[in-house]
């Protein structure tokens, strides 16, 4: 696919998507956003696609939304007929990948300034790992806005006091990448210059293992969590009883007797 404010590119059962606005700090434009859910969709039909990457380019990953291209009335940018449509009635998503709805895992890849939307990857993408060179902070307040769903999200990721000092102080606190390690935002720091080799390293360690399999898994994490305990372990059950009726999963255990590897069919 051919696209004008990001970079698609898919080898090896992973599909990379880099934000490439490097001038702009890879801010959200309302096109950038719908070639961000083009992509998405794209990657999430791809069968030979099992696992996604997103970084970005520059010094950068993403700081949110163009503020440039924000109203002054201050509302939210629709290129579709005001409510017409189901998204609008949700908080808006901007880059946020469809995490509720889709199977394949995702890996944030996080190269630089991560701030505002910014942040949704981080709070929601499956693995996510950071240059030494990124930093995390939330601008919305600073710039009189209130902090939605971004910092909503973060509080499930973060200590309650320490989500609501990034929410409040603004633009005046950021975050180190070896600070969010050890909060636990983000799960390794890597040299800066080894990114995305290290990011496909794990994409490629994820898509060694059976991809119903990881899929399933995922999607019982993600969904359990809003449930109670024993209705998410009935939920994370079924799933397995789902993936024990596929090939891969005949496959699984009969390469490990035969002693060699597994040769996943993805059915």
């Amino acid at each position: 696919m051919s696209f004008d404010t990001i970079k698609y590119e898919v080898g090896g059962h992973t599909a990379t998507i880099t934000l490439n606005r490097p001038d702009a700090l890879n801010a959200l434009s309302p096109h950038m956003i719908t070639e961000l859910r083009s992509a998405y969709a794209e990657a999430e039909a791809d069968e030979q696609v099992w696992t996604l990457i997103v970084t970005g380019n520059g010094r950068a990953f993403c700081t949110g939304a163009d503020v440039k291209e924000i109203p002054g009335d201050g509302k939210v940018v629709n290129e579709r007929p005001y409510l017409s449509t189901y998204e609008q009635w949700e908080a808006p998503q901007e880059g946020t990948p469809p995490f509720r709805v889709m199977a394949k895992p995702v890996i944030a890849a996080i190269n630089g300034i991560c701030c505002g939307a910014g942040l949704d990857w981080v709070t929601t993408g499956d693995i996510v790992i950071a240059s030494d060179q990124a930093t995390f902070f939330d601008p919305h307040v600073s710039i009189g806005l209130v902090a939605g769903r971004e910092v909503v999200r973060l509080a499930r990721v973060l200590p309650r006091s320490v989500a609501l000092r990034m929410a409040l102080m603004g633009k005046h606190e950021r975050m180190s990448a070896t600070r969010a390690l050890e909060l636990g935002m983000v799960s390794e720091v890597v040299d800066h210059d080894g990114l995305l080799d290290r990011a496909h390293e794990i994409a490629a360690i994820v898509n060694s293992n059976a991809p119903l399999a990881v899929r399933g898994t995922r999607l019982a994490i993600l969904k359990g969590l809003d449930l109670p305990l024993h209705e998410a372990e009935m939920l994370a059950e079924s799933f397995r009883e789902r993936v024990t009726r596929t090939e891969d999963a005949l496959e699984g255990p009969r390469a490990f007797v035969e002693k060699r590897a597994p040769e996943w069919q993805c059915r």
